[in-house]
C-alpha cells in the first residue's frame, strides 16, 4: 500500500518547448505536469534518476512534489519512458488528498503453483479499482495454489484489500487455468505453404 508517499524534490518550469525539454533530459532532469482539482496545469523539473527510482515498480505511486518548497501530494497517472535505454522522459501527475478515492488500473500478478500438468494464462492484466489515493495496492495477487484445469478465476473471486473496490465487471475472466495437452492442442498447426517451405528448407 501507498500509505506513505515518496517526496520527490523539483523546481518550477520556467521555459517550455520541445527544445528546453531535450535540454532539461541532457541535465539529467524530467518534466512533469501537475493538473487536477480544476487547478491549472504546473510544469515542474524533477531528478530523473530519483524520479526513475520512485517509479520503478509502480505506475500508480503516490508522489509528494517539494516544488521550490511547496509541498503537493499527486498520483502518477502517465509515464513515458525511453524506448531503449533506462530513463523516465516526462510524467504527468493528479492533484489528490489523502482521503480522496481515485478509480486506478492495478496489475495482476499470478503466485502459486496450479495443479500438476496445466499451465495458467492471464486473460486480464490490469483490473481498474477504487481505492483512497493513500491505499492504493501496487499489485492485485491471483493465488493459483492447487487450482484445477478448467478453473476460471474472475474479478469477483479476487481477494482485494480492505477500501479497494473493483470496478471491472465482476464476470471477467482475469485468470484460466487448463491441461498443458488441451493448450498443445489448440497450437496453430503450420499451413501447407508453411510446411512446404520447410521441406524445400531440408
Amino acid at each position: 500500500m501507498a500509505n506513505n508517499a515518496i517526496t520527490l524534490k523539483g523546481t518550477a518550469r520556467t521555459v517550455l518547448g520541445k527544445g528546453a525539454s531535450r535540454r532539461a533530459r541532457r541535465a539529467g532532469q524530467v518534466p512533469a505536469v501537475v493538473y487536477g482539482h480544476g487547478t491549472d496545469p504546473r510544469h515542474v523539473l524533477l531528478d530523473e534518476h530519483d524520479t526513475r527510482l520512485a517509479l520503478r515498480n509502480n505506475d500508480n505511486a503516490l508522489i509528494e512534489l517539494d516544488i521550490d518548497g511547496e509541498r503537493l501530494l499527486a498520483l502518477t497517472k502517465e509515464v513515458q519512458r525511453h524506448p531503449i535505454r533506462p530513463g523516465v522522459q516526462h510524467v504527468d501527475f493528479l492533484l489528490v488528498d489523502r482521503n480522496e478515492r481515485v478509480e486506478v488500473e492495478i496489475p495482476v500478478t499470478v503466485v502459486g503453483d496450479a495443479a500438476p500438468s496445466t499451465i495458467h494464462i492471464i486473460e486480464l492484466p490490469h483490473v481498474v479499482v477504487s481505492a483512497s489515493a493513500v491505499s492504493i495496492p501496487e499489485s492485485i495477487e491471483v493465488d493459483i495454489t492447487g487450482v484445477e484445469a478448467g478453473t476460471a478465476i474472475r474479478v469477483a473471486d479476487l481477494t482485494l484489500p480492505k477500501g479497494v473496490e473493483a470496478i471491472t465487471d465482476a464476470e471477467i475472466d482475469v485468470v484460466n487455468v487448463a491441461a498443458e495437452a488441451a493448450v498443445a492442442d489448440k497450437a496453430p498447426e503450420p499451413d501447407a505453404d508453411g510446411e512446404a517451405a520447410e521441406a524445400s528448407a531440408e
